[in-house]
């Protein structure tokens, strides 16, 4: 075994070594867990990776790759399949199944319209909104809040494909309306440019439509006032001789913040009165839907 000291290795290296000779007992386990599972309580919905920054804000665990999948990912799969933790709590957008939405009668389809039917909000808004995010394991995190205000939520997956961005941008052209862009994504070389090109794309797909664009987070102002957790820049990265210090992910930022977040970027471009007719509208149409249900399974 080569000879070194701790102060020789990198932080994470030099932690995850540490953690390794330092076994937890029972009763640390216990802590552990408990730890865990007010984390995910108080910011639920929130995803495994949003759980062990928290935890290592918290100061329950070393910031290192192995007390990630070692340690947070496995005990908060234990806890789910021993039903301590509710499987709800935790998002995971990454799987999901394609299939058309069917119906075992009209009295079933129609009794569905009634109790899901929305207005669009948007229609009579001076503006339109868009939340992009680089990830798409967040996205059941945000779509709480994205759904609630009819907003798309438009999620990247790194880079997104210029077929993506071709569509995006004649959607948004089509609205003929100032279009808001919030962008959500990672504070590091590809995270920067993934934003960067993203809005270079959408801009030159289309030239005519009043694009505003923001990088929301993460930011490194944000960085130092929250005190969010870094990680080593990958010198694997090719953009990274072009970027200076650690890297943040966007997981990093509390998900209750993170929604706060995209809930004021869409706020600030709602007209209240207008809005409310909206909502007038929605409620009286519902109750037409209703009694249509009623009236058929009659």
């Amino acid at each position: 075994m080569p000879n070194f000291t701790f102060h020789e290795l990198p932080e994470d290296e030099a932690n995850s070594l540490f953690a390794q000779r330092q076994r937890r007992t029972k009763a640390d386990m216990e802590t552990l867990r408990n730890g865990l599972y007010e984390i995910a309580n108080d910011n639920k919905p929130m995803t495994v990776r949003q759980v062990f920054y928290q935890a290592v804000s918290a100061g329950l665990i070393n910031k290192t790759e192995t007390e990630y999948n070692s340690t947070v990912v496995r005990l908060l799969s234990e806890m789910r399949r021993d039903h301590t933790l509710p499987y709800g709590w935790l998002a995971d957008n990454t799987r999901w199944m394609r299939k058309p939405r069917t119906y075992s009668s009209l009295d079933e389809f129609l009794a569905s319209a009634a109790e899901h039917y929305r207005r669009a909000l948007w229609d009579k808004q001076d503006a339109y909104v868009e939340v992009w995010l680089e990830k798409d394991a967040l996205s059941g995190v945000l779509y709480p809040v994205t759904a609630q205000w009819d907003v798309p939520l438009m999620v990247t997956r790194g880079y997104p494909s210029i077929t993506f961005l071709h569509s995006a941008a004649e959607a948004i052209d089509a609205q003929a309306k100032p279009t808001y862009l919030y962008y959500f994504g990672d504070w590091d070389p590809s995270g920067v440019d993934i934003s960067r090109k993203v809005e270079e794309d959408l801009r030159g797909f289309a030239p005519d439509a009043e694009i505003n664009f923001e990088r929301v987070a993460v930011n490194e102002d944000q960085i130092t006032e929250w005190h969010l957790p870094t990680r080593p820049t990958k010198k694997t990265d090719t953009r990274a001789k072009k970027f200076s210090g650690e890297s943040v992910e966007v997981d990093a930022i509390p998900p209750a913040q993170l929604r706060e977040l995209v809930s004021d970027c869409i706020t600030q471009h709602v007209n209240e009165p207008q809005l409310r007719v909206v909502e007038t509208a929605e409620a009286s149409e519902r109750e037409i839907l209703e009694n249509i249900a009623e009236t058929y399974s009659e």
